[in-house]
Parts: structure tokens; C-alpha cells; sequence
């Protein structure tokens, strides 16, 4: 492909002008049969181009191990599919990503020196970010366009104005690490409009963020860059939800008409996002402006393709706007697929976690509660372990709950305490001297925006009962990165959170949403494949489930019940509830 060259007045692609007209996805949200399907329909609405990021934490899940880039995380394979379709792409590397991903996409190990300052030129912070480089660059390099490949630019870091932090040096240096790895395409920066100053390096090209007022914030931007094209980095098509509002939806005719003003501008667009996608298993990050938000498991984003990918009312207005500009595909667009539709799925077998926890992880003993990163731990629960020393009743207060701790007495259950609702302390009743205080902990997501990133999990300070601190615990991770090790029966009454099992037939596999009317909080698998977090509180009701998960004839599927159900029964439906909209 040819190379992209930026002028003082608009990018060129060899020696024609290039309106860049882009759109993100993120590949660690798609199941992996599913990413040339989205690309293709990326192409059919219009784009040119996609915009992608790549997450440090799940590509390097251990500081010293290889990279991991097979199934789901085979970047190569996504940019050899997005170069099939004839699209450029535009690459986010990092190493801080934010889109509401677990930590921004920083690993957790990081954490395990307590010192460390984020996204700045500590060396402490840099030197694995340079490991890192060292190891992904040469993966990418191949796929540059200055060698035949898709991607025509590389984002240095991202949103760095937002950080607060300041450091030009750290953000020279990041610009370095690329160069000196090989990225020789153009480099660029993405801010808000109001974080310009502080987030862009001379001779770098600036791009800005924004959801309307075009005309306004591209003025903006020239304030600061007054040659060079226009871009806007993320034209927020939509919004993602938390756990506890509603369900995040913009206008699809409001947000056609500022696509329109961008692009009759003759400024560069990326939509955020074009397809959202899932954030499965654990990956879900949080926000923390006061008071701790985690994101919820579905990224549907109100995007022009819906979680499922299919086309929504903003693909067609988009693509309507776009068809203005440049060229659209003379091609029909897949109509939404087939969905999956069977209820009363019974889930008759149980396991109680708690007399699981030794099939599950290795229980570790230390005098004090050891939060999840010391742990080694990256992703689920920590089940915390001791005794009580005296008999009656008492308070038990713990220091700091990250981020939600369910509390047993002897097995039983005695209540929650919630980082959400700033919640300490509660009140108990000791049987007798030295009686067991279990506390079951669920990282709800690692804070991925602002000065929160340092988000150690578990508990994070001492805990005691009537004024005592208590000592003598053993701490056992329970990561549940595998969980085909649960032994089950029919005959499991033990109380608090358990595994439910049951299979379900199926013809033909098809892409289906599974309802869970009566449950309350916690996990669902199909087949092994972590679907996420599922919780009564809304706005999400129910959990995507890709075709590809599911196989022709005998299906698994577990939830871990972190509260109870009355009738262990599921459903699979053919549409989404996402909650009440906004």
C-alpha cells in the first residue's frame, strides 16, 4: 500500500489526498471468527480506514514471559483481515489505552512495586514499558505501509493532556521507543480539546476528541497546530454504561449531522466506536471521580454496529453522510444474522465455591490480608482467610475493600461490603474463640481514567474485629481463568456463592443473548468461554453470546451465583436488554 505523508494542509497517500474516514474497533472485544465479518462491514459503510488499540495487560499477562498472540489476541491475523478488505489502519499502542478497559490496558504486575508512578519517565514504569516494545514492535513492523502493510500512522500514548501529569519527557521518550523500534510511518497524539497544551510534542501531529461543536473544537485544535490536517481522533458516536445507571444511547441523527460538519470540513475522522464489541470475562475497567464506577460487561456503545455486529439506524445514516465524501461500496450490507432463541435451560447440578477454592488456586499465608497483585494475580477474586478471636458480637472493619467483599462466619453468610458505596465496617456475631472470618473479594475492574490508575485489589490495608487487627491469613487467588477443574453434584445445599451446570442442545449454532431472570451477580461460561459479569442491578440484563462459542448438538453452561437463585433456569433470547435508555 502506499505511504502516508502529512503536508501543511492534508494527508496524502502517495501522491493523492486522503481523507482518512475511520472507525474503531478493538479485536480483544470480537470473538476472533467474527473480525472479518466486522471489517467487512466497516469497508460497506464507507470507511477507508480503522482505528485499533492494543492492550499491554492481556498481550503481556507476565513481566519476564513471551508476548501472547494467538486466538483472540493474533494481531497479525487482524491486520492481514483489515488489509484484505483494502483498509488502512491506524494503530494505538500504548502502552496506556483507557477505553474503559481493565487498568487502561496496563498490567497488574505493575503494581507490584508500590512506588511506581504511571505514564511518566520513572524508570521504574519505563523499562518494561521498553521491554514490551521490544518484544511487540517487531510484530508490527511487517504491517507498516512503508513495508506493504495496512497501517499508515502510530498514536504515541493517549489522551496524555487528561493525565494531569506533565511529563514531555516521558511522552519524548515514548516518541523515541517507536522510532528507535522501527515505526516509520507518521506518529501522531489525541486530546480533548481543552487538554491540547499538555498533551502533544513538537513536530508530532495533534489530533482532538470531541462528540459535537465541530467547527468549534477544530479552531480549537488550530490554536494549537496552525498547519497540518484536521483530525478528529474519536468522534464519540455513543457512550458506554456503569453498573447501576441507565443505558447510555445518543442520537442517531445528531450525530449523523456533526459526521456531516467534520466532513464537509474536508478535516479526518475516526468514529469511537464503530463497533464496541464485549468486554468478556474480567477485562471490564472502572472510573473513579469520587466515587468508583465499574463499566459493564456489554460495549455495545450505541455504535453503527450493534454488539452482535449488525447494523443499527447510525450505520445507514452514516453511511448516507458518508456517500457525500468519497466512495461507498456499490455492495449489498449482510442483513442482521440469525439469532439463537431456547428458554427454560435448566442448570440442576452445584458446586459451593468455597469448598471448590483448593481445585482453584494455591492459598498463600502471610501475617497480613495481601492485596491481588502481590498475589500475582491479575483478574477475579481472592478468597482472605483467619480466625476470630473472641466470641460475641463485634465490628469488623476493614481498611480498604477493592471492591466488593462478600463476609462469612463459619461458612455463613453475614453480609457485603461495597468500595462503590464506601463501605468499611459491619456488624457480627463470633460463635466462639477462633472461629473462621472468610472474606470472598471480586476486582470489579482496575480504575482506567485519571489519577486512580494505581488500583491495587483485594484488600488493601488491615482488617480487624472489635478494635484487634486480625493476623494468620491465608489468601487463596481465585482468577478463575479455568474453572473445568469444579467438581459438581445435585446434592450441594451448602449456602453462598456456588457454580450451577447444565448442558443445552443446539442445531445450529447462531449468535444469542442469554437472559437470567432470578439470578442476582456473577459470572457466566459457555463451552469455557468466559461470557462476564452479570448483576441485577442493571442497566444490563443480558450477556452476548457469539455464534462461534457454540457448537452443533451438547452445550455447557456456568454461572458462579455469587448471592443465590431460587430456580436455576436460563433463557436464550434473540435480542438484547441493555437496560432502559438515557
Amino acid at each position: 500500500m502506499p505511504e502516508l505523508t502529512i503536508t501543511d494542509e492534508d494527508f496524502r497517500l502517495g501522491d493523492e489526498p486522503l481523507q482518512i474516514i475511520s472507525g474503531s474497533l478493538h479485536y480483544f472485544r470480537i470473538h476472533p471468527e467474527q473480525w472479518a465479518d466486522r471489517l467487512h462491514k466497516a469497508r460497506l459503510m464507507g470507511l477507508n480506514t480503522v482505528d485499533v488499540y492494543v492492550p499491554w495487560n492481556l498481550h503481556q499477562p507476565h513481566p519476564d514471559g513471551p508476548l501472547v498472540l494467538d486466538g483472540g489476541l493474533d494481531l497479525p491475523r487482524f491486520l492481514e483481515l483489515a488489509a484484505a478488505q483494502g483498509l488502512h489502519v491506524l494503530l494505538r499502542p500504548g502502552p496506556y489505552i483507557c477505553a474503559e478497559w481493565e487498568a487502561g490496558g496496563l498490567p497488574a504486575w505493575l503494581l507490584t512495586d508500590p512506588g511506581i508512578r504511571l505514564r511518566t519517565a520513572d524508570p521504574r514504569y519505563l523499562m518494561p514499558v521498553a521491554r514490551y516494545f521490544s518484544r511487540l514492535l517487531p510484530v508490527v513492523l511487517p504491517h507498516l505501509a512503508t513495508r506493504g502493510g495496512p497501517v499508515l500512522a502510530v498514536q504515541v500514548e493517549n489522551e496524555y493532556g487528561a493525565s494531569g501529569l506533565g511529563d514531555t519527557v516521558y511522552l519524548e521518550r515514548l516518541a523515541a521507543l517507536l522510532r528507535e523500534g522501527g515505526i516509520d510511518v507518521p506518529l501522531f497524539t489525541s486530546d480533548q480539546a481543552g487538554d491540547l497544551a499538555d498533551g502533544g510534542l513538537p513536530d508530532i501531529l495533534r489530533t482532538v476528541n470531541f462528540s459535537g461543536d465541530a467547527t468549534k473544537n477544530f479552531e480549537t485544535l488550530r490554536k494549537h497546530q496552525p498547519t497540518g490536517p484536521l483530525m478528529c481522533a474519536e468522534f464519540w458516536s455513543g457512550w458506554f454504561d456503569r453498573w447501576g445507571g441507565g443505558h447510555g444511547t445518543r442520537s442517531a441523527a445528531e450525530k449523523a449531522a456533526t459526521l456531516d460538519e467534520i466532513l464537509a470540513s474536508g478535516a479526518s475522522v475516526n468514529i469511537y466506536m464503530l463497533h464496541g464489541g464485549t468486554n468478556f470475562g474480567f477485562t471490564n475497567g472502572a472510573n473513579d471521580k469520587g466515587r468508583y464506577r465499574p463499566t459493564v460487561t456489554s460495549y455495545d456503545y450505541d455504535s453503527p454496529l450493534d454488539e452482535a455486529g449488525d447494523p443499527t439506524e447510525k450505520f445507514w445514516l452514516f453511511r448516507e453522510v458518508i456517500a457525500k465524501y468519497a466512495p461507498v461500496p456499490d455492495e449489498p450490507v449482510p442483513a442482521a444474522g440469525p439469532k439463537l432463541d431456547l428458554q427454560g435451560i435448566r442448570l440442576p447440578e452445584r458446586a459451593s465455591l468455597l469448598t471448590q477454592t483448593v481445585r482453584l488456586g494455591m492459598p498463600q499465608r502471610a501475617d497480613r490480608p495481601l492485596a491481588m497483585e502481590e498475589l500475582g494475580q491479575d483478574f477475579g477474586f481472592v478468597l482472605y482467610e483467619t480466625a476470630l478471636p473472641t466470641a460475641g458480637t463485634g465490628t469488623l472493619r476493614l481498611a480498604g475493600v477493592r471492591d466488593r467483599a462478600q463476609v462469612f462466619v463459619e461458612g455463613q453468610p453475614v453480609g457485603t461490603l461495597e468500595r462503590e458505596g464506601q463501605e468499611s465496617a459491619l456488624s457480627l456475631r463470633s460463635p466462639a474463640a477462633g472461629a473462621r472470618l472468610a472474606l470472598l473479594v471480586e476486582n470489579q475492574g482496575r480504575v482506567n481514567y485519571g489519577p486512580g490508575l494505581k488500583d491495587w485489589k483485594g484488600i488493601a490495608g488491615p482488617v480487624s474485629f472489635d478494635g484487634e487487627d486480625l493476623t494468620g491469613w491465608t489468601a487463596t487467588p481465585l482468577p478463575l481463568a479455568d474453572i473445568g477443574e469444579v467438581s459438581y453434584t445435585t446434592a450441594d445445599t451448602e449456602p453462598g456463592p456456588a457454580f450451577h451446570r447444565g448442558t443445552f442442545e443446539v442445531r445450529r449454532p447462531a449468535d444469542t443473548y442469554l437472559h437470567l431472570p432470578g439470578w442476582s451477580k456473577g459470572n457466566a461460561w459457555i463451552n469455557g468461554f468466559a461470557l462476564g459479569r452479570y448483576w441485577s442491578r442493571g442497566p444490563q440484563r443480558s450477556l452476548y453470546v457469539p455464534g462461534p462459542v457454540l457448537r452443533e448438538g451438547v452445550n455447557e453452561i456456568v454461572l458462579l451465583e455469587l448471592h443465590g437463585v431460587h430456580t436455576p433456569v436460563v433463557q436464550l433470547r434473540e435480542s438484547a436488554d441493555l437496560g432502559t435508555a438515557e
